[in-house]
Order: C-alpha cells, then sequence, then structure tokens
C-alpha cells in the first residue's frame, strides 16, 4: 500500500520517474513552454520550481546541485542567465499549467506547462523525437505527388 507517499507514480520506477522529471525540466528551460500529459505536467510543476528557487542563489553549489538533475549544459545555462534572472524579484509560482482536453489515440488527458513571463514562446512537444515524427508525416505527400507526375507521363 501507498500511504503516505506523495507524488504521483506515473507507471514507473523512482529512478526512471527521475530521469523523466529532469528531461522534462530541460525541455521546459529550453523552450519555455512544453505540451505533456496533465499526470506529468502536475508532477513536473514543484520540481521544476525548486530548481528555478535553487538557480536564483546562482552560486557554483546551486549550478552543481541543478546540474545533479539536468545533464545538458545548455538547459543550465538557460536556466541561471534567462529563467533565474527574470524570476528575480517573483517569490514563487513560476510556472502555469493551461489544459487542453484529451488526446486523440488514448484520451490522456493533455496539458501546456510553461514558465510565466514568456507567454510568446513556441509550443513544442516533451521529445524532439515527436516532432521528426510530425515532420516525416508531412514529407511523403511531396513524394506521392511525384509519383502521380511519372504515372501521367507513362
Amino acid at each position: 500500500m501507498r500511504h503516505l507517499n506523495k507524488g504521483r507514480q506515473l507507471s514507473r520506477s523512482s529512478s526512471h520517474k527521475k530521469a523523466l522529471l529532469g528531461n522534462l525540466s530541460q525541455e521546459l528551460f529550453e523552450h519555455k513552454r512544453i505540451q505533456t500529459t496533465l499526470g506529468k505536467a502536475k508532477e513536473l510543476r514543484p520540481f521544476a520550481e525548486k530548481l528555478i528557487t535553487k538557480a536564483k542563489a546562482g552560486s557554483l553549489a546551486a549550478r552543481r546541485d541543478v546540474a545533479r538533475f539536468c545533464s545538458r549544459k545548455s538547459a543550465i545555462a538557460m536556466l541561471f542567465d534567462d529563467v533565474a534572472q527574470k524570476m528575480a524579484e517573483r517569490p514563487g509560482g513560476y510556472t502555469r499549467i493551461i489544459k487542453l482536453g484529451l488526446r486523440r489515440g488514448d484520451a490522456a488527458p493533455m496539458a501546456i506547462i510553461e514558465l510565466v513571463g514568456y507567454e510568446g514562446a513556441v509550443v513544442t512537444s516533451a521529445s524532439p523525437a515527436a516532432d521528426e515524427k510530425k515532420a516525416a508525416k508531412k514529407t511523403p505527400a511531396k513524394k506521392t505527388a511525384a509519383k502521380k507526375t511519372k504515372k501521367a507521363a507513362a
């Protein structure tokens, strides 16, 4: 039984969940706004806000503490140089969750989680692989047009 255990399990082991939250937070700091499931967004919110609070200190110890979860140097630099500076006067509440509705394939509730103050950022999905798949789906339409011209010429 999971009595008094806080947080969502997300159908993952603790190490997998830690890696997931680290990756999602890196994407959030780099893109300022990501689209993911509602459960992941709700779990990411306190995780990311604690990292932003640590980054506001700006010390080397804080940078090393954040580096335990964020492995990409570009995300750490973006967090300390851009995000922490912008959130310096804000006492908390650095993120916002916007509910989107249900995903078409499996009816999972979807949401956008964004950093407050970056409302104009472009929405990207939680993984770059999903963006590549979307781009790959668009290119075959051009190939079919080329096949039609070959058939018409023959």
